[in-house]
């Protein structure tokens, strides 16, 4: 587990540099085209992913915090525990660097900092940041492990 400890740290730093450089670039809901598919924008999700829970009335801020908190420790635990399976453990610390990413901006700030809008006509994706794409990449990278896992087994 100790080998992936610089690569945590080197993707919550990344993801919350780009947070950073947002929020002292762009007024909020501003936005700036890239790409005819891909803006910057400055906004902020208080709910969970997609915006789920976002309309609370503050009480959602303390249960994700908690929420985050517990799936770190199992995280760590399981990385810990399953140090030999290489594969499931860097999906783990991909996971583990976005949860820490999105925890820092809901303690800090009450929210999560989005920025990253991928869009085509009409479609819009729910805007996202580096957090939440280590969090992606670690879940693809799960069910990767997982699938190559049950092949080996069943052919056994």
């Amino acid at each position: 587990m100790a080998k992936w400890w610089p690569w945590i740290v080197l993707i919550v730093v990344l993801d919350q540099a780009t947070k950073w450089l947002v929020e002292h670039t762009l007024a909020y809901g501003e936005r700036v085209a890239i790409l005819p598919f891909f803006d910057v924008i400055r906004i902020y999700n208080t709910g969970a992913a997609f915006g789920f829970l976002a309309s609370g009335s503050g009480w959602q801020r303390w249960v994700l915090i908690a929420v985050a908190l517990g799936a770190i420790g199992l995280i760590v635990w399981l990385m810990r525990t399953q140090r030999h399976e290489s594969r499931l453990v860097m999906a783990l610390a991909l996971i583990l660097s976005g949860a820490i990413g999105n925890l820092i901006d809901r303690i800090w700030h009450g929210h999560v900092i989005d920025f990253v809008l991928i869009y085509w006509h009409p479609w819009y994706y729910p805007a996202f940041n580096v957090a939440d794409m280590a969090i992606t990449l670690g879940a693809i990278l799960l069910i990767w492990d997982e699938w190559q896992r049950w092949r080996r087994n069943r052919g056994t």
